[in-house]
């Protein structure tokens, strides 16, 4: 059954051909303030890798990742890409990129495991991004640092789009509230994490919860994280509130990249040490990789926030089950 939710009394403020243009602009726009703020420089990305090269994100480890054969390479499928957290960190290497620097791509990727909603769709695109920092810049308040730059970034955005467009008003609070997982459980430790976002972050209105990955006092971790790219002690989401649907919306996850001490602690608490002899991981582990801090930030999730759309699917092309576009329509949601 769809999890969907279909707000009362809904209707665009913008036709279908005006919504493309408003795409665009939000796009230009926050790509420009982002890497102004983190010196980043785009770079082109693959679609697809081989398993073998370890460079996958695993995401939770369930997800079936898209695969195909290649009929000029034998042997072995690609792998479409679910992000490219591990393969930004490759990359910074081999393109030569040097401290204080970074990248950014157009990551395009199909996770035919998601559960569509309002918010999510088997077609993901993001914003991947990736820094060279030093090995002392691994603490919280680099973290912080940079969670600020690129919540900035956010806000110089939201101004401008409301400056365009006159039905767009400005929610974003001025600051964002920093909390980690474990302290969220203590403050509502009866209720389940999702619902612990939603709380916190209608009352904030924009969060970045941090050390996601590990289990929490009560057992059972605040969402997963794959063991081999986040150092889970020093990572987070930036989720804010959005009143079109009343939910805590995740607009982007990232996080200091595990060195080879986090990486083999993290694998063996995953249950999974034999991942550290694929070669990304071993490179890791044999200290060939710069460390880095990255993440991806969603652009239709974007696009969807600053044109206060109801649905994904008014700013992004994908497939929905047919109950779903119909019950869309129904409710004055027009599906691209």
């Amino acid at each position: 059954m769809s999890k969907s939710i279909y707000p009362e009394n809904y209707h665009s403020d913008l036709n279908l051909h005006d919504t493309q243009v408003a795409i665009k602009t939000v796009k230009d726009f926050f790509q420009r303030a982002l890497t102004e703020r983190l010196n980043l420089l785009r770079v082109t990305a693959p679609l697809f890798v081989e398993p073998s090269s370890g460079l996958n994100d695993n995401l939770n480890g369930v997800e079936r990742p898209v695969s195909f054969d290649i009929r000029g390479i034998k042997g072995e499928n690609a792998e479409i890409v679910h992000s490219l957290a591990k393969w930004k960190r490759y990359a910074l290497k081999k393109y030569g990129f040097s401290y204080g620097e970074g990248l950014y791509t157009d990551m395009n990727a199909i996770r035919r495991d998601e559960e569509t909603d309002n918010i999510h769709s088997i077609y993901v695109d993001q914003w991947d991004w990736e820094k060279i920092i030093s090995k002392e810049d691994r603490n919280m308040d680099t973290l912080k640092q940079v969670v600020q730059e690129v919540y900035q970034a956010l806000k110089k955005t939201e101004k401008y789009m409301a400056i365009e467009y006159d039905y767009i008003e400005e929610i974003l609070p001025k600051n964002i509230f920093f909390i980690t997982s474990q302290e969220l459980e203590d403050m509502y430790p009866d209720c389940p994490p999702k619902e612990r976002e939603y709380k916190i972050t209608k009352l904030k209105g924009a969060v970045f919860i941090m050390q996601i990955g590990d289990k929490l006092k009560s057992g059972i971790p605040h969402d997963g994280r794959a063991p081999d790219y986040d150092d889970w002690s020093l990572n987070g989401d930036i989720i804010v509130y959005y009143p079109v649907l009343d939910i805590a919306l995740e607009l982007s996850s990232m996080g200091i990249r595990v060195d080879e001490n986090s990486l083999k602690k993290q694998l063996e608490r995953a249950g999974c040490p034999e991942r550290a002899e694929l070669p990304f991981q071993k490179a890791i582990l044999n200290k060939e990789l710069p460390y880095t801090i990255g993440g991806g930030i969603g652009q239709s999730r974007i696009c969807m926030f600053y044109l206060r759309k109801a649905h994904i699917g008014e700013v992004q092309a994908s497939l929905w089950p047919e109950e779903d576009v119909k019950a869309a329509a129904e409710h004055g949601i027009e599906l691209l």
